[in-house]
């Protein structure tokens, strides 16, 4: 057997599970990136997967993996970096076991990630909010469950994996309402719930019964919604929505698009950016500026307050049809 075979077990059970006790989700994606790269070696080098050894994965080799993933898997470059991360954590413990491979293992780890642009952050205005909640037929159990889901998704700003793994234990509706998740990094943490999302679950939770260990949002067979799941009854609610709210149209609503709706929403109220930080559980609260970069509202204000003393604050409106037609230009 080659070394790179019993190296990459031992990454799992060893590293990943005994030493580091990586989540399932961590597990999952170092396990589908290794094995993509594990076929495409493999046929780069003639071989089977379990028959090659760690020299058949150079430097060389893994950047062709790379650039396959961009150029005929169509990943987006953030995918093909969180699948560098998932190699260089297998190499990085591979330069511990083998150091005889040193020289190949350290050309591998100097592959840099690659840099890209950073869209403007997309969120929902508050009309788009009331057309979206306003979408489920909250005539039958399942439009209730939706909306409700929905609602706890814009006031909370859940990742869509700490909506799916909600329990009933998990929500506390008396004084100082709130839910409690585990998030990302294994942190646990608790979002406040305004009056009108507690009256909501307080309605959903009687209707929904069961103990407090079942999933707060069931499917019809009483299993917890799987992230798809949620995706698919956001796709088809913005549908419908967009028959009322035309700008839902040209919009693709996602939970992690619901999140930043929220983040938006308290920022707009006047909400410090690090309490927006602790509120959403970011790890740091430089993530949370990327906010302050969307919120035209608050850049307008800004250009209003640095206006020349002989110029009266506003934009500027052409005076003329015709001025105007240039300036569209």
């Amino acid at each position: 057997m080659t070394a790179l075979a019993p190296t990459l077990e031992a990454f799992f059970t060893e590293r990943l599970l005994t030493q580091r006790e990586a989540s399932q989700r961590t597990v999952e994606s170092y396990r589908d990136t290794l094995r993509l790269l594990l076929v495409y070696a493999g046929e780069k080098a003639g071989k089977s997967p379990c028959q090659l050894d760690i020299a058949d994965v150079d430097a060389v080799v893994v950047s062709a993996f790379l650039t396959h993933l961009e150029h005929d898997r169509h990943n987006s470059v953030r995918s093909r970096n969180t699948r560098l991360a998932g190699i260089h954590s297998l190499f990085r413990y591979a330069a511990l076991r083998h150091p005889e491979h040193a020289a190949l293992i350290q050309r591998v780890l100097a592959i840099p990630t690659k840099r890209y642009d950073r869209a403007v952050v997309n969120f929902l205005t508050r009309e788009e909010v009331k057309a979206l909640l306003a979408a489920p037929d909250r005539a039958n159990w399942i439009g209730r469950r939706d909306h409700t889901l929905l609602a706890v998704a814009v006031q909370t700003g859940l990742r869509v994996t700490e909506l799916t793994g909600l329990t009933l234990a998990d929500v506390h509706l008396g004084v100082g309402a709130h839910v409690r998740c585990h998030g990302k990094g294994r942190k646990e943490r608790a979002t406040p719930l305004n009056r009108s999302t507690v009256a909501l679950l307080r309605g959903w939770i009687k209707e929904r019964g069961g103990s407090p260990g079942m999933a707060l949002f069931p499917t019809g067979h009483g299993r917890p919604l799987s992230s798809d799941a949620i995706q698919w009854l956001l796709s088809k609610y913005t549908r419908l929505a967009a028959g009322e709210c035309k700008s839902l149209a040209a919009k693709k609503v996602s939970a992690h698009v619901l999140r930043h709706t929220c983040a938006m929403n308290l920022l707009q109220a006047g909400v410090d950016t690090s309490v927006i930080a602790l509120w959403l559980g970011h790890e740091s609260t430089q993530t949370t500026q990327i906010y302050l970069h969307a919120d035209l509202t608050m850049k307008e204000h800004a250009l209003s307050r640095t206006t020349p003393v002989d110029t009266k604050p506003g934009r500027y409106h052409p005076p003329d049809e015709l001025l105007a037609f240039l300036e569209r230009l």
